[in-house]
């Protein structure tokens, strides 16, 4: 796992707070990353948000699309488990 500070701030245009957990590995191009984020100010305080997002190889965020290979899934599988929060919320994107 690349090596990140959590918690750490974050902003974004409608709100601040800290990115609260991580699960991330190191890929081929890019450093894919799950964020989980709490909102302390803005429209979006006292909410939780899961970011999807990569990091290029001089660990910048990037602005694009996270992608992840399906060779990349069993570890960013194995990552989330530090995170119990975040899966709790995938689980419930993929609940049936």
């Amino acid at each position: 796992m690349p090596t990140r500070r959590v918690p750490r701030p974050f902003a974004l245009l409608w709100g601040t707070g800290k990115v609260v957990e991580e699960a991330a590995i190191v890929g081929g191009l890019h450093a894919p990353s799950l964020q989980l984020l709490q909102y302390e100010q803005g429209e979006k305080k006292g909410q939780y948000a899961i970011r999807f997002a990569a990091y290029d190889t001089e660990g910048e965020l990037e602005r694009r699309p996270l992608i992840i290979n399906e060779r990349e899934i069993a570890a960013l599988r194995a990552e989330l488990q530090r995170s119990p929060k975040m899966k709790a919320l995938l689980q419930r994107l993929v609940a049936d």
